[in-house]
């Protein structure tokens, strides 16, 4: 059994745990130290403070995701001034050995090897997830987040995809709006436009447009709030119309992948967990024409995990690492 230390890297926050691994597997993850990045001007300055507040040396092995692509060496994201070179990371952070993996490419380990107890259902036959065969993953949250897993012969492989910015496809009168008004703010409308957090806004200041109403809630998160409370109206009616489209698009996915089961995750997944099966997310899933049978006998899940971004993390290390003592 191997100790390791994880971290979680978005645009404000920095998560960072000990796990422990062994034989490929997660064994046991510690409770998480969140850091807000604009406090600490590198990651390396992080990792010491982690450092203090563990009271002990940080292990010298690492699972590490990171909210931003992983190309090249030099890793920047949209919202976080870090700057990391993960041809430094071995020196800088005194590892040996290290795993960097995308944050949504975590997700995917975690889905990968966390058990059913985190795994609430949505739709679909009430079964655990298959343990052949793809599942795809779909994650609204910033931005909306699409991975993968192929299961095979007791081995699996995450492949992250940029599927959160395919076309946006309207599939009734209001939605045909919806576009037309979104077509005058972007250059281009993708799904993520509508199915991730700031989607909501986007929907939310459509329909107040369309029904000539004033614009109260301007602030995201407590748009978001007050929508999952059901205290405005309208805001009501915006998630209602988000449900949906995340239906549309989850089951589009599934499609495109040939999926065996499908796993929603995300900020915004685990927030929704009692709306969307509320909601018409089953009846847009399964509404695909000549494959409604077979989109009816697929298994959606919602992860429930309360930090599948470090599980994750160490899950990708304990995959990479498993032949190493």
């Amino acid at each position: 059994m191997k100790e390791i230390v994880v971290v979680d890297i978005g645009g404000t926050h920095a998560r960072f745990a000990i796990a422990t691994v062994e034989d490929g597997k997660v064994v046991t993850l510690e409770e998480a130290t969140t850091l807000k990045c604009a406090e600490h001007a590198s990651l390396a300055l992080a990792w010491e403070a982690f450092g203090r507040k563990l009271g002990r040396p940080i292990p010298n092995e690492a699972g590490i995701a990171i909210a931003c692509p992983i190309s090249g060496d030099i890793l920047k994201m949209t919202n976080n001034p870090w700057v990391i070179q993960p041809s430094q990371l071995a020196q800088r952070l005194n590892l040996n050995n290290f795993v960097v993996t995308n944050d949504f490419g975590a997700i995917g380990h975690a889905v990968a090897q966390i058990g059913s107890d985190y795994m609430q259902h949505l739709c679909g036959p009430n079964i655990d997830l298959p343990n052949e065969g793809v599942i795809s993953i779909i994650g609204p949250g910033t931005g909306l987040g699409v991975a993968c897993v192929l299961r095979q012969n007791g081995h699996y492989h995450v492949m992250e995809t940029e599927g959160g910015h395919t076309d946006f496809a309207p599939l009734d009168s209001l939605e045909d709006r919806i576009l037309v008004a979104l077509r005058e703010r972007f250059r281009r409308v993708s799904v993520e436009r509508i199915v991730s957090g700031p989607g909501l806004t986007n929907i939310y200041e459509v329909i107040a447009e369309l029904q000539d109403l004033p614009i109260t809630l301007k602030d995201n998160r407590l748009l978001w709030t007050t929508a999952i409370e059901g205290t405005d109206t309208m805001a009501s009616a915006a998630l209602e119309r988000f449900c949906l489209s995340l239906g549309a698009v989850a089951g589009d996915i599934a499609l495109t992948h040939k999926a065996s089961g499908v796993v929603i995750a995300g900020g915004l997944g685990l927030r929704l967990a009692h709306t969307l099966p509320h909601s018409g997310f089953a009846e847009r899933f399964v509404a695909k024409g000549r494959f409604e049978a077979m989109m009816s006998d697929i298994p959606v899940k919602i992860i429930t995990h309360p930090q599948p971004g470090l599980y994750g993390a160490a899950a990708a290390y304990a995959s990479k690492f498993k032949d190493v003592s």
